[in-house]
């Protein structure tokens, strides 16, 4: 059984004291493939230096986060474009909108949202999508970007049915974590009308640790606690299948 956490921060400073540790802890619960956001180039170096120490496991993304989408924005658009020219990149991520920190600034993060989609599509790359409290503003701009060549991972899943379809529509994938372990996370009440081959595996972490590690720090080995969930949503389909078709689907959209 291989495990692929779509979405996690490795190199937060969150693991100072023990990533190596951390890791082994995932890598000994099968999850041996991480996919590593981006967020603004503070973090190029430390995510470089995690690839260089476990090149078989780490697969890196490039982007700027939206709520690093700041005065600066520019310069670290030309980061990001310049590292996808120099080098390989999995992905281009995390990007999109988020209206739950700073609505002021949703002018230009829609400018970079759209960019860096465009920039993607130049690179032939998937894009892995965050959205808070805006999924009409994302949907609006993968409206007027939607082609063929428009294809990624809708990270961090939370919104309704609905929603999921028209995710799904612009061939992507939804991200699932530790909210669907949640009482009030509600995707759990619907996740089971959504086939798998549309679902990734993800954990966010050190964010949105799985019940009963909810509030705590979140590591890759807890996205079992994530397949132990979906195993009950999808009314008992095995741990090792669930496994299989996540981590297929990972393949499908990141090409490794």
């Amino acid at each position: 059984m291989i495990i692929t956490d779509t979405h996690t921060h490795l190199y937060s400073e969150a693991f100072n004291d023990d990533r190596h540790e951390m890791i082994k802890r995932a890598l000994s619960q099968n999850v041996s493939r991480f996919f590593i956001p981006a967020i603004d180039s503070t973090y190029t170096a430390s995510m470089l230096q995690l690839e260089k120490d476990y090149p078989e496991h780490v697969f890196l993304m490039m982007g700027l986060h939206p709520t690093h989408v700041k005065d600066n924005y520019k310069d670290e658009l030309r980061h990001v474009e310049e590292m996808l020219a120099k080098r390989k990149f999995y992905a281009v991520g995390e990007i999109g909108i988020d209206l739950y920190w700073d609505k002021s600034t949703l002018g230009i993060q829609q400018e970079a949202f759209r960019y860096q989609i465009q920039l993607a599509k130049k690179y032939k790359l998937p894009i892995v999508i965050h959205c808070r409290e805006a999924f009409d503003e994302i949907f609006e701009v993968l409206e007027t970007e939607k082609s063929a060549d428009l294809f990624g991972i809708f990270h961090c899943f939370t919104g309704t049915l609905e929603q999921a379809k028209q995710a799904i529509a612009y061939n992507m994938k939804l991200g699932i974590g530790g909210v669907a372990t949640f009482k009030n996370g509600k995707i759990d009440q619907f996740l089971n009308q959504i086939s798998l081959n549309h679902i990734v595996l993800e954990t966010d972490s050190p964010y949105l640790a799985p019940v009963p590690y909810r509030g705590k720090r979140n590591e890759s080995a807890y996205i079992i606690n994530v397949l132990e969930q979906l195993s009950h949503i999808y009314y008992n389909v095995s741990l090792e299948e669930i496994a299989n078709i996540t981590t297929q689907n990972s393949k499908d959209v990141f090409g490794v």
